[in-house]
Parts: C-alpha cells; structure tokens; sequence
C-alpha cells in the first residue's frame, strides 16, 4: 500500500474517532449527555467538548432559547359568576436539562405539563376576581400573580416561565346573546336618562324663552304707548300753537275739509240759508 493511501486513510480513521469523541455546544443550544440511554451530565457552555464513543456515551441537545407555550382557548368562571373564554400564551425555557430530561423528557411532554400548571393558575386566580377587573382593571396584577405561581411550579421541571399572559378574552357563545341584551338595555336606559333630562333642561329654557319674551313685549308696549302719547301731545300743541295764531285761517282750513268729505255729488243737503255751514259759500 502506498504512504500516501496509508495516511489518507489514517487521517480519515483519525477524522471518524475525533468525531465520536468529541460534540460541540452551540449558543443556542445545551446538551445533555447519556450514558447507556441515562442521563449522566449536562453541558451548557458553548464550545468544543469530549465524550467517550458510542455506544458508552451518546449526546441529546436541548433549546437554551426562549420557547412559547400557546394554549387552547379554556373556559373559566369568574367570582361574579360569569363564564370567560380565555385564551392565554407564556414564554419559558429550559433551566435543567438533566432535570428537564428526567421529568418530562421532551419539549412537546413540557407543554403538556405547562398546560396543567398554568390553566390551574389561571383557573384559581381569576376566579378570584370579577369580570371587570380582569378585562380593564386588574389584568396586569392578576397575570404577574399567574407568572409567579407557574414558574414555582415549573422548577421541579428543569423549567424556567418568564411571562404569562392573556392574548384574548371573550364570552361564551351562549352567554353573548344575554350579555349583548342587557348590554342594548343598559344603553337604552342610559339613553332615555339623557333624553328625560335634556327635556327637562329644554323645557326650562323654553320656559325661561317665553318669559323674556313677555317681558319684552310688555316693555315695548309700555314704551310705544308712551312714545305715541308723546307723540299725540305735541300734536296736540302744535295744533293749538296754529290756532292761537291765526284762528281765523284755522277755522277756514277746518271749514273746507268739512265741505269735502261731507258734500258730493250724491250729497243733498236742506238748510237755512243763514246757517253757520255757509257762511264762506255767501
């Protein structure tokens, strides 16, 4: 056999034996060592690491990134006794591999273990408050109270959970037409209450309206009444101021407007012919 084919292959078996023996650790990742298919040991920092060769020792990796647990949408009851959908998601990671490994085995085993531990908190916790609180008031409260149970529980599983919280809350489908109904009834009494009430305020305002009003006309009554015998008495004097100072011309000019609106064509009058009426046709 050549030298070269000779260290060729050397270097291959070198190659192959250096792989057996030896794993690398990722950022991302951290990995637990078996032995004979038991959990011996786990390696969390990242780098270049060395075992014994299959079948003595083999490796199974684990995530060292955030996960996402997302549950179902579960159905729970409040303390005003109201039925909630409420679908919930958390972030957790695994802390212990060889706990993780031991416990639940896989990732798809911890979220059904997470399933169990946060519905239960979600369960006892919310039914410890009203329907408002948990929609507006209160949520935030209530999902660190949630977060900090289910990561005590979560311990005894290599698990770590970061954060708890809700994504949707609704009501059941047969609730929503009774909820929607005294909602619509609640609105309409609203309504009414701001109609009744605005019809009371109009009615003050049309009342105070007419009152002015009255008060305006009485006063402008008052004042032409006033202003129009003011009016008739300076007539009046500049009447008599005229008669005063030509009774005479006066007298005529009363005279002959007498004539025309009393004496026509269809007018006879019989009269003595020294009688006052004629004294200026002589």
């Amino acid at each position: 056999m050549k030298p070269v084919v000779r260290i060729v292959i050397i270097v291959v078996v070198l190659l192959i034996v250096f792989g057996l023996i030896t794993f690398t650790v990722n950022e991302t990742e951290q990995v637990l060592i078996l032995q004979f298919g038991k959990p011996l040991e786990a390696v969390t920092e990242p780098g270049l690491h060395f075992k014994l060769p299959p079948p003595f020792r083999t490796i199974e990796r684990f995530e060292r990134r955030l996960l996402i647990y997302d549950s179902p949408p579960n159905i729970v009851v409040t303390e005003d006794k109201k039925n909630m959908v409420i679908d919930a998601y958390a972030r957790w990671r695994i802390t212990d591999p060889l706990l993780f490994r031991q416990t639940v085995a896989t990732e798809s085993g911890a979220q059904a273990r997470l399933d169990d531990i946060i519905y239960s908190d979600l369960l006892r916790e919310l039914g410890q408050h009203e329907m408002e609180e948990i929609v507006s008031v209160n949520r935030e409260e209530i999902m660190v109270a949630v977060t900090e149970s289910a990561k005590e529980k979560s311990v005894d599983y290599g698990i770590e959970v970061l954060d708890v919280r809700i994504k949707r809350t609704d009501l059941p489908p047969e609730n929503e037409d009774a909820i929607y109904r005294r909602m619509r009834a609640e609105r309409e009494r609203i309504a009414n209450l701001y109609r009744s009430e605005g019809e009371e305020q109009a009615q003050v305002i049309r009342s105070q309206a007419d009152k002015e009003v009255k008060v305006i006309k009485a006063e402008a009554y008052r004042k032409a009444k006033v202003i129009h015998g003011e009016a008739e008495a300076e007539a009046i004097a500049i009447f008599a101021n005229a008669f005063n100072r030509d009774p005479d011309f006066y007298d005529f000019t009363r005279t002959l407007e007498m004539y025309r609106k009393t004496l026509d064509e269809n007018t006879t009058l019989v009269l003595p012919p020294d009688t006052e009426l004629f004294k200026y046709l002589k």
